[in-house]
Parts: C-alpha cells; sequence; structure tokens
C-alpha cells in the first residue's frame, strides 16, 4: 500500500511531488552533466565554471522553488491567524453566493451549519462569520499572501541567485562584478481577482513564480545571448514541467483503456482499496443521483460515511471536520466532483461487464500506476535529455560555440 500511495502521489499533477521527483532526482542532475559534457568541447577551465554554476543553480533553485513557496505560504497563515482569521476560509464562497440557486456560497453555509452542536462546525462557522463581516479586509490579507508566496521566491531565484552565481564565477577569475540593486513595485489586487489568486494550487503559485523566474534570468544574463539561452531553457521548461505530464497522463490513460479495455482513470489508491473492490461485487456502491449541484451536495452532506464520499475526500474534492460534518468554510467544486462521480460510475460499470471484479480492479491498477511512471519517466526524459541538448544545439546555432555564453566571448 505504500508503493501504491507514492505512485498515487506521484502521479497526482496537481501536487508538488511529480516536480519533486522530475527536478531533483532527474533533471538536475542530468542538466549538470550535459552542461559539463557540452562546455568541455571548448575548454575544461570553462567546463569547471559551468559545472560548478550549474549545480549551484539548479539545487538553490530547486530549493527555493519547492520549498520557498509552502514556506511563505505556512507562515503567512500563521500571521492571518493571529490577526483572528482562519485562512482556510475560500473566497470562492462569496461568488457562489451570488448564484441564486446554488446549494452553497458563505452565508448559505452559515445558515445551513449554524444550528449544528458540534464544537468543529461551530468553530467553522463563526471563522465563516469573521470573514463575512470583514470580507475586503481578508481579501487584503490573502493578496498579500499571494504576493510574498510568489514574489520573494522569484526575486530569489531569479535575480539574487543568479547574481551571486555571477559574482563567484568572476571572483575565482580574481574579477570584479558591480552590482546593481533591484527596484520594487508595490502590487495591489481587489475584488473578485483577490478570489482567484487566493485559491491557487501550491502548484499554480509554482507556475507563476517560474514565470518571474524566467524574466529574472533573462534580465540578469550576462550579454544578449546568454538571454537567449535561458529564455529558450526556462520557456522550455515550464512547457514539459506544467502543460506535458498533463497531456501525457491524459494519452497514457486514453491509450490503456483502449488497449486493454479496462478503466484506469481513478487513482491508484481507490484501485487497491479491497473494500471498494467488495461493494462493487456486492452491489452497495451509492453515488450522486446525478451531477447536478443538489444531488452532489446533499449526498456528500447527507452520506458522508458512503464510498463515494470517503474517496472524494481522500483525493481533496470534498473536506469534512472529524465531527463527520462537510467543512462549510471551504469551497465544492461541482464540475470537477461531478467529473470524480463520473469516473466511479464508468468504473463500477466496466467491472461489473468482466469475469472477475478483483482481477479487473488489479489490473487497472498495475496499468494505472505503470502510466504514471511512465508519465514521470517521458517528462523526466524531455525535461533532463531533450531540452538540455536541445538548448546547446540552440546555443552553438547563435553563437557558434557549445560554451554557455555567459562564461565566453561568444564567436561569431
Amino acid at each position: 500500500m505504500i508503493v501504491t500511495n507514492i505512485i498515487s502521489a506521484i502521479g497526482n499533477n496537481s501536487s508538488i511531488y511529480p516536480l519533486l521527483v522530475r527536478d531533483c532526482c532527474i533533471e538536475a542532475p542530468s542538466k549538470i552533466l550535459i552542461a559539463r559534457k557540452e562546455n568541455l568541447k571548448e575548454s575544461k577551465e570553462i567546463a569547471n565554471d559551468a559545472t560548478r554554476e550549474k549545480i549551484i543553480d539548479e539545487y538553490a533553485t530547486s530549493g527555493i522553488w519547492l520549498g520557498g513557496i509552502p514556506m511563505v505560504e505556512y507562515f503567512s497563515d500563521k500571521f492571518i491567524s493571529k490577526k483572528g482569521y482562519n485562512p482556510i476560509v475560500n473566497l470562492n464562497l462569496f461568488k457562489a453566493e451570488k448564484n441564486k440557486e446554488a446549494y452553497q456560497g458563505i452565508e448559505y453555509n452559515i445558515n445551513k451549519f449554524k444550528n449544528i452542536q458540534a464544537k468543529d462546525v461551530q468553530d467553522a462557522v463563526q471563522d465563516s462569520i469573521k470573514v463575512k463581516n470583514n470580507k475586503g479586509s481578508f481579501e487584503k490579507l490573502l493578496t498579500k499572501k499571494f504576493c510574498a508566496a510568489t514574489i520573494i521566491p522569484t526575486i530569489i531565484m531569479g535575480f539574487v541567485l543568479p547574481k551571486l552565481n555571477f559574482a563567484l564565477t568572476k571572483k575565482i577569475r580574481e574579477k570584479k562584478v558591480p552590482q546593481k540593486a533591484e527596484s520594487k513595485k508595490e502590487i495591489s489586487f481587489t475584488g473578485s481577482f483577490t478570489s482567484q489568486i487566493a485559491n491557487l494550487r501550491t502548484v499554480d503559485k509554482m507556475a507563476i513564480s517560474d514565470g518571474g523566474l524566467t524574466v529574472g534570468r533573462v534580465t540578469t544574463s550576462r550579454n544578449k545571448d546568454e538571454a537567449w539561452a535561458n529564455a529558450f531553457r526556462m520557456i522550455g521548461s515550464m512547457i514539459l514541467n506544467f502543460v506535458t505530464p498533463i497531456y501525457i497522463a491524459k494519452g497514457l490513460d486514453k491509450l490503456a483503456n483502449k488497449l486493454f479495455n479496462i478503466n484506469v482513470n481513478l487513482d491508484p489508491k481507490i484501485l487497491a482499496d479491497n473494500e471498494f473492490i467488495n461493494t462493487i461485487k456486492n452491489s452497495k456502491v451509492e453515488l450522486p443521483k446525478s451531477n447536478t449541484e443538489k444531488d452532489l451536495i446533499d449526498f456528500i452532506d447527507n452520506k458522508p460515511q458512503a464510498l463515494f464520499s470517503r474517496f472524494a475526500q481522500k483525493t481533496g474534492k470534498v473536506s469534512y471536520l472529524k465531527s463527520g460534518y462537510r467543512d462549510p468554510r471551504k469551497f465544492v467544486d461541482i464540475k470537477d466532483l461531478g467529473k470524480f462521480r463520473n469516473e466511479f460510475e464508468n468504473f463500477i460499470a466496466k467491472a461489473k461487464q468482466s469475469k472477475n471484479i478483483e482481477n479487473f480492479a488489479r489490473k487497472a491498477k498495475f496499468v494505472k500506476s505503470a502510466n504514471i511512471l511512465a508519465n514521470v519517466g517521458i517528462s523526466s526524459f524531455l525535461l533532463a535529455g531533450v531540452l538540455p541538448a536541445a538548448t546547446y544545439k540552440f546555443i552553438k546555432l547563435t553563437t557558434g560555440s557549445y560554451s554557455d555564453p555567459g562564461l565566453v566571448q561568444n564567436k561569431k
């Protein structure tokens, strides 16, 4: 089960785990080796400088990129809590409130849960009331949290780290480096935009910081050729990190479903669950009647112990309090939950058509796990092998040399 949980984690493209595996374990070492190999074509001295710069750049950036945003968010949440607010209250509830036919919303949830006497429910209701009555102040705090979580790591990765790295190289070469102070500009967001940015996932904020990192690396480049090389490398990295894996996963799952006549759309943790399999065998799986907001909300509220509701919680689609009631502070993505219901329903139908439900589920889990590992492998190969090689081909094409442009005077 531990292996299944690990595979499930690295297969979740909404989390940082696939990035952690690709970036630190595969991509960084490969980029370092390729940088050294390509620069050795010019000289050993340049190769040594390139290797040192790449080691510092890759691992320092990875540490800040993967750990910086969660760490800043952690301290930001502490600060927000000291101000008397609970940072988990979701601002999308205000947006949902505008829909008169909605079955969730800040006021709607307060009224629905306020008479439940469980302490954690009452605490959640009070948190919601506090935010409802002080929406403007809460939005400002969340805006500051977003800015801190994205801007601070971006400045360090994109502007500070490159300058320090370049300064070290020049110091080793016994040359001085002029330092320029970066100008700071305050950013302010209000209204519905705050609702959008406040509820971005960590991986979304990492993508934003990666965009800022690209700008930083290009603007701090030591010459024009290095700027072009950095732009090529960073844009390619963003696409291969945040876009390509999603489509690879969809393609592999679609291909597997067609080739093996199975359904691999569910998480491996669900496919490995014995209770899930037995419930299908006994035809006791309960699902919402439809994908309408009313049916979905009614089901997860009235049947929190149903298998569907429990797996919805495990996969982060629904949040329940310890007392068993749904957390009124959290927003439920109806579209995502409806899609999850469809996947549940489709798998059950497909499993029942098979002669052996256990074998069907076991096969689906194996293929799904293989797809996840294949996705990591393909993505890592593109990031760690193809992109660095293509970058040096680009450098050779634009400068006439395989050396990193910032380390030499380029040959035309």
